[in-house]
Parts: structure tokens; sequence; C-alpha cells
């Protein structure tokens, strides 16, 4: 940590839509430097390809890392889960905070509200984003899963274009793609005669920028482990 007591974060893909959130909301606050040197924390917001360059990087510093690039395939998760040997290791496909207590809530609201349940999750972003579903769909649509005691490649359903009807127990996703829009997710809990919603809009970048600047000061001085943003919450 800086002698000024700031603690110092290095960003990958600092140039980025989220690099530049992140450094414009480190400079309103007073206990968080981004730095292009020697660092306390680093944060990837780069790009699928860098992912394991940037993970050798922190480990060669010995500092900890939040990893919130989207679009990762199994094995950059077992690079992830791998990096999380050698040092404290944040996966995070959304910072928001606001989003990762929904997933909390998800988790809750499947486990209690059982099978005859159809779960259904939308969600929209703007016009460039390349991955779908979104990460955060998935993630909360894992926690969906989680909680009816499933994974989610058995219960999820991306594609129904063949027709038929619903199959019972599945966890279906649509993605809609337009605009400038930051993000935003619905999780719909249908089942005969009601409906429950739980949702989250994102109006601003910002509040990614913000959420993972409290996990990068959650992480700094972490000894080496897989750590969530639940931890940062207080929920695990």
């Amino acid at each position: 940590m800086a002698r000024d007591g700031k603690v110092r974060i290095k960003v990958f893909g600092a140039g980025g839509r989220m690099g530049r959130a992140i450094a414009a909301a480190a400079a309103a606050r007073e206990d968080v430097a981004v730095v292009d040197g020697d660092a306390d924390v680093f944060l990837d917001f780069s790009a699928p390809d860098a992912l394991e360059a940037n993970l050798d990087a922190a480990a060669a510093a010995g500092k900890p890392i939040l990893v919130g690039t989207t679009g990762l395939g199994e094995a950059q998760l077992r690079l992830i889960d791998e990096a999380g040997g050698r040092i404290g290791v944040i996966h995070a496909p959304n910072t928001s905070l606001g989003v990762n207590l929904l997933r909390h809530l998800v988790e809750e609201a499947a486990a209690r509200l059982g099978p005859e349940w159809d779960v259904e999750i939308v969600e929209m972003h703007h016009r460039d984003k390349k991955d779908a579903p979104s990460g955060t769909a998935l993630l909360l649509g894992a926690s969906a899963a989680k909680g009816r005691g499933a994974a989610l490649p058995e219960l999820a359903r991306f594609d129904r274009m063949a027709g038929g009807a619903r199959e019972a127990g599945t966890i279906g996703f649509a993605s809609l793609r337009g605009g400038s829009v930051a993000g935003e997710h619905q999780v719909i809990f249908a089942a005969d005669g009601e409906r429950l919603e739980l949702g989250h809009r994102a109006d601003s970048r910002m509040i990614f920028a913000r959420g993972a600047l409290a996990a990068a000061l959650w992480l700094a001085g972490r000894p080496a482990g897989r750590y969530t943003m639940a931890d940062v919450l207080g929920l695990a």
C-alpha cells in the first residue's frame, strides 16, 4: 500500500469502457488509486485471450486479482481456479453489488418455491455486446439451478426454435440487444395463477466500476484462494 494510505490498483483493459469507468470512480475516492506500476490489486477487464497472461502477471507480483472479463470458456475458467492456488482471485462477470445480492435472492427463491414454478431469465444489453446470454444471466441461472440442487447445464434451455411445450424444471433464457442499454436482467418465477419477478436495471456503467473498487479494496492483502462477490457482501 502506498504511503498515502491508498490501495493501488492496476487495470488490465484500462482503455476500455470499464477501465475508463473504474478510473473515474477511483478519482472520486480517497482510499484508492489507479496506477501503471506496482499495485496492491489487479483488475482484469480486458479480453478472454489475454486472461492467462494477466493471471500470470498478478501471480508473479504475488498480488490478488479480480477477473471481470466475460465470455470465458471452460479452459479459461480452469486457469482462474488454478490461479486461486497461488493468489487471491475473484471471478465476477458482473461486479454490481445489486446484481450480486440478486443472485442470493434468486437462489433462495428457487430453493423455496419448488420445481412447479417455471424459471425464465430475460436480459438486454447494448447493440455491441458480443456474448449471449450475458455472463450475468448465466450467473443468475446458475443461482437458480443451485437453489434446486442442480447444475445449470442440466437445466438451461437457450433455443426454442424447434417448438414444443416447455420442459418441466428447466431454466429458459432470452437475450435482447439494442441501443445503448448498460444492462437489464429479470428472473421470472411463474406458477399457475401467480408470478414472482426479481430484477435489476443498470442505468450507468459506474455501478460496475464502484462494485469493482469495493471488491478490490476487500481483496487487498487477502491470502491465496477463490473468493466471490458474495464474500465481498458478507453473504458467503
